[in-house]
C-alpha cells in the first residue's frame, strides 16, 4: 500500500511529509535527514485514505511500511534502522505487535521499546511506531 511521500529541504535538512492531517497543525515532519542520520516521528498504521485499519498486527504492519517509506524517500534503506519504539494503548496485544515488527525487521534486529500509553491522538489507533536510522557507507542525497 503506497503513501505519496514529499521530499523537501527545511532549516537546512531533508524532510519528509506524508500528508497526514496532523503534520501542518503540529507542525513536524513524517521523517528528518540530518547527515547520516534519520529520525521518524511517531507513526501510526493510517491509510493512504486516511482510514485507520482494524487489529493490532495490522496497524503494525502499515506503520511500518510507512516507517521505512519515509526512510527510502530519504535515500536510506530497511537495513538501516537502529532502533524503534513501539506505543499501544493495549500491552496485552504485544505478541501481536511484536510478530508484525519480527516479520518486517527480525532479520536486522534493531534495539526496540515497546510501551502501553493511555491513548493515541486518533481514538481507533492503538500502535504507533518510531524509528531512527543511520545510514553509512553511501552518498548522500
Amino acid at each position: 500500500m503506497k503513501t505519496n511521500f514529499k521530499v523537501e529541504t527545511i532549516a537546512g535538512r531533508k524532510a519528509v511529509s506524508t500528508g497526514t492531517k496532523w503534520e501542518p497543525v503540529v507542525g513536524y515532519s513524517r521523517a528528518v535527514r540530518s547527515g547520516d542520520w534519520i529520525a521518524v516521528t511517531g507513526t501510526i498504521g493510517v491509510n493512504p485514505d486516511g482510514t485507520i485499519p482494524e487489529g493490532a498486527a495490522t496497524q503494525t504492519r502499515r506503520a511500518l511500511e510507512i516507517v521505512i517509506g519515509a526512510i527510502e524517500a530519504l535515500g536510506g534503506r530497511r537495513e538501516d534502522i537502529i532502533r524503534t519504539r513501539i506505543y499501544t494503548t493495549d500491552i496485552t496485544l504485544w505478541k501481536d505487535i511484536g510478530k508484525e515488527h519480527s516479520a518486517i525487521l527480525g532479520d536486522i534486529r534493531p534495539s526496540t521499546t515497546m510501551v502501553e500509553i493511555t491513548r493515541l491522538a486518533d481514538p481507533a489507533a492503538i500502535v504507533e511506531v518510531e524509528a531512527d536510522a543511520v545510514i553509512t557507507g553511501r552518498e548522500k542525497p
